[in-house]
């Protein structure tokens, strides 16, 4: 079993969090394999290894026929399978997925179910909403889940996650930055989050604080007992003027 270390300097999301993994060696096809026994169509998986900064790494994306939108939205401008959180764990459940998979996909939907349950002042199991019921979340989610087994990683630690600062534009109006569900699952948690007033966007999206939350261990700097074994690169979408990455790192401790 191996430990993945995530430097989150520039944010996280589910795009980075597999472009990481892929870039890690993950294998594609592998992965495609595996999503498939969640029996959802309507999506299409692309990856890219490409330059930013110079600096090589991989680009994941999930495309969705008829486009995502961000956020949360009461009306559908296409139907996707799921939608509520019941739904999509019924969905996850009928799966053939390995028991761990299905656990930990359900422990970060619900973390996030219940953060847009809060922000939204709505019962739970009427959260239905993009960031969650579309497809592309379920296939990120999911999609982690099953490249942390694929990879055999047990352990996930992680620096101290960086935000952007200001507001972003969203089909409802602005949101302030770190975005309401994103500030919500802070909630109680002692997760290290600086805010970088040079980047005005979003850098941690809901998906990515519920990655983070569920799976994350120990937050710090990389132990310097480690011998890493890899580096990867996972890119993110948002133009943040700068480097925008998540830096993973498999190692081993060396005692």
């Amino acid at each position: 079993m191996q430990t993945l270390y995530l430097d989150a300097f520039s944010g996280i999301s589910g795009d980075m969090f597999l472009g990481a993994l892929l870039d890690l060696g993950l294998d594609f096809e592998q992965l495609k394999t595996e999503l498939a026994k969640l029996h959802v169509h309507g999506y299409e998986l692309t990856q890219q290894r490409e330059a930013q900064s110079s600096i090589y790494g991989t680009s994941f994306d999930v495309q969705v026929a008829g486009g995502k939108d961000h956020g949360f939205v009461e009306h559908h401008h296409h139907d996707h399978e799921a939608r509520h959180l019941d739904d999509i764990e019924a969905l996850i459940d009928g799966s053939d997925l390995s028991d761990t998979v299905k656990h930990h996909a359900k422990a970060i939907f619900m973390e996030i179910a219940q953060a847009e349950a809060a922000v939204h002042h709505m019962p739970l199991a009427e959260v239905h909403f993009h960031e969650v019921g579309a497809l592309d979340s379920i296939v990120d989610i999911v999609g982690c889940c099953i490249g942390l087994e694929l990879m055999q990683i047990d352990t996930i630690m992680a620096s101290p996650l960086s935000d952007g600062s200001g507001f972003i534009n969203v089909a409802h109006g602005q949101m302030p930055v770190p975005v309401p569900a994103v500030m919500q699952m802070r909630v109680g948690s002692a997760i290290p989050i600086q805010q970088r007033l040079d980047v005005h966007t979003e850098l941690i999206t809901p998906t990515g604080m519920g990655l983070v939350k569920t799976l994350v261990r120990e937050f710090g700097p990389l132990p310097e007992n480690a011998v890493p074994t890899r580096v990867g690169y996972g890119f993110g979408k948002r133009d943040t003027g700068g480097f925008n990455a998540l830096r993973a790192v498999l190692f081993e401790k060396k005692n």
